[in-house]
């Protein structure tokens, strides 16, 4: 199983990636192992994951996601995306 994260970074910048374990990941992210973008915006927490049957699945929603506009990764995070 994979999931689709999005990150909320310390200065309110949302990251998004995708993984097998939301946890583990999490971990990687905030202690500096995660990324370029998140160690250089701080992960703060996964404010979004969904998960997908394989990893084809969860790159297509993940780069669907990353075209996304600032307020419709907000939209997806709230909860209130019309998809």
């Amino acid at each position: 199983m994979y999931h689709i994260y999005i990150i909320r970074c310390r200065d309110g910048s949302l990251y998004t990636g995708i993984t097998t374990d939301l946890a583990r990941r999490l971990a990687e992210h905030q202690s500096g192992k995660g990324g370029h973008y998140t160690r250089a915006h701080g992960a703060k927490s996964i404010v979004y994951s969904e998960p997908h049957p394989d990893r084809s699945s969860a790159s297509r929603r993940e780069a669907a996601i990353k075209k996304l506009s600032r307020e419709g990764k907000e939209k997806l995070v709230d909860g209130r995306a019309s998809w």
